[in-house]
This record gives C-alpha cells, structure tokens and sequence, in this order.
C-alpha cells in the first residue's frame, strides 16, 4: 500500500521536474538578448561577422526551437547540463563547485530556524514565562516581515561595523559562515514557529492531555512527552518546503555577504544571459524541492502511523 503511494509521488515529482524544465526553457528564450552575442561581439575579441556565426552555430543557437528543446531536454537526463557561454567551461563544474556552499548555508540555516522555533514554542508554554506568552508567540511575526536584504545589512552594521565582533575583511571560515546563516534562519524560523505554535495550541484541546493532568503530569512533562510529538506532524511538512526554498532562494543572502555559491552564479548568469547555467540552476532547485518533499513524505509516515491506513485507503 505505503509502495503504491509512494510510486505514485515519484511519477507526481517526474511531472513538476518536466513541466519545470518546460517552463523555464521557454521563459528562458523570450529574454532580451543573446549570450553569444554578448561574449563574442565584444570588439576586444575582434572577432569577424563569420567567426561569430560559426560559434553560434557551435553553441545550436541558431537551430529551430523545437531542437534547441529536445536536444536539451535529452542532454539533461544524461546529466548533461551543457557549456557555459560565458565561462566556456562545462555548466556542471561551474555546480559542482558553487552547489556545496549553498548546501551548507541552506542546511546550518535551516537547522538554527528549527532551534529558533521550537525555542520559542516551548518557552511559550512554560508556566514560568506564562506572562511573556503573548510576546513570544508575537515574535515569528516579527520575524517574517523582516525583509531579507535589509537583514544581511543590519546584521552587518551591528556585528561588524558597532561591536566590531565578527570582522568583515579577511574572516575565518567559521566567522564567515554566523550572520549569513543567521540571516538566513531568522525568516525561514517564523512560519516554523508559528506552525508548531497553532499546533500545540491545538493538541493541547485533546482529550489524552487532560487524561495525563488528571494523571497528576507536569506542564513540562505533557508538553514534551505528549504534545510535542503529536504537534511535529504540520511542521514536518510545511519544513520540508520551507527548506526546498531555502535552497533555491539563497540569491540574497549570497549577494550582500559576497558568497560564492549558487546564488551568484545566478546572478551572474543574468547579468550575461547565459541561459544554459540558468536552466541548469533551475533544475537543480527543482530536483532539491522534489527529493526534499519525497523524503518528508516517505518519514511522515513513521511519524503517524495512522497515515499508512489512509495511504491504503487510497489505491
């Protein structure tokens, strides 16, 4: 049953992955534009008008659409990602050697989210802090609106430039690494937190918390031992995709603390319309948010065991 359901969410993911690489080819090629052109019309390569031709034919740029499509449609399921116009070199090892360091300020970022969330849940509910319960749960709203850009900056200001704590020169691997993924956290933090807030508040209500009152359990003990567990469920879907998206969204938070990683190799890529990187980096976001989601479908599961009946209820 759980394999029936599970086959069905992969041939679900292999229709977003093909009508993602649908969309963004096509959104891709009404550009304005041209990326050869950009490169090779430079008059320091002094490049003659039939030079220029011969590379564009070399590049396929001046193939019909429909080819351009198939030819890089069958490519990418080889692997293929093609050539970078701009760099010359293969647009895979231009991801290989970006992709890690999106990897690890998406994952440390996302891990301090989760800390800050559940954080702010659990002091939420302790007895002790109960006249700060509504400052806290006002918090993720705080938190949210906070724009990402002016984050990263502010951030800066105080650490580096008033506190002087984390320089902005030359730092070590580690210090370069704490106010980007502070910056990234701090957002990804609110929804966690005010999912798992609402939910708390939820299973709270239920019958089986009152049940372990009367059984003379402490506050402490029914929110860690019988709420917390049963209120994981909404955040462990709505995280996995908060972290698909964090991953593909890390453009910012790379540009304003000059981060070599996806992010400004997209950025880059814009600037000089070079569309194979492009497609390549919206593959691999795809493909992140498509296996990120499978994953918390695969565990939900073990999570819930209720949720295998309903799987089955569903062939």
């Amino acid at each position: 049953m759980m394999q029936r359901s599970l086959l069905r969410r992969v041939g679900q993911s292999v229709l977003v992955l093909w009508a993602a690489f649908t969309l963004s080819f096509f959104l891709l090629q009404v550009l304005p534009g041209d990326a050869v052109l950009i490169k090779f019309q430079n008059p320091d390569l002094g490049l003659s008008p039939d030079q220029i031709a011969e590379m564009r034919l070399a590049y396929g740029a001046d193939n019909p659409l429909w080819q351009q499509y198939v030819h890089t449609l069958l490519a990418m399921l080889r692997g293929d990602f093609g050539y970078s116009v701009q760099a010359g070199v293969p647009v895979s090892e231009q991801l290989v050697s970006n992709l890690p360091a999106t990897l690890q300020l998406a994952l440390l970022g996302f891990a301090l989210a989760t800390l800050i969330a559940f954080a702010l849940a659990a002091l939420s509910r302790l007895p002790r802090l109960r006249f700060l319960r509504s400052v806290l749960q006002s918090v993720p709203a705080l938190f949210i609106s906070l724009p990402t850009f002016w984050l990263g900056i502010a951030l800066i200001q105080l650490f580096s430039f008033q506190l002087r704590w984390i320089p902005v020169i030359n730092p070590s691997a580690l210090q370069g690494l704490i106010l980007p993924v502070i910056t990234v956290a701090i957002p990804i933090s609110a929804p966690l937190a005010q999912i798992l807030l609402r939910s708390i508040d939820q299973v709270f209500t239920q019958p089986f918390v009152a049940v372990a009152r009367a059984k003379g359990a402490s506050e402490s003990h029914v929110l860690w031992h019988h709420v917390m567990r049963n209120a994981l469920l909404p955040v462990l879907n709505v995280a996995g995709l908060l972290l698909g998206e964090l991953i593909a969204g890390a453009l910012i938070t790379e540009t304003v603390f000059g981060l070599s990683g996806i992010g400004q190799l997209t950025q880059q890529a814009v600037n000089n319309q070079d569309v194979a990187v492009l497609q390549a980096v919206v593959m691999i976001s795809a493909l992140a948010f498509v296996l990120i989601n499978l994953l918390v479908d695969a565990l939900m599961p073990l999570f819930d065991p209720r949720l295998q009946s309903i799987a089955g209820g569903h062939r």
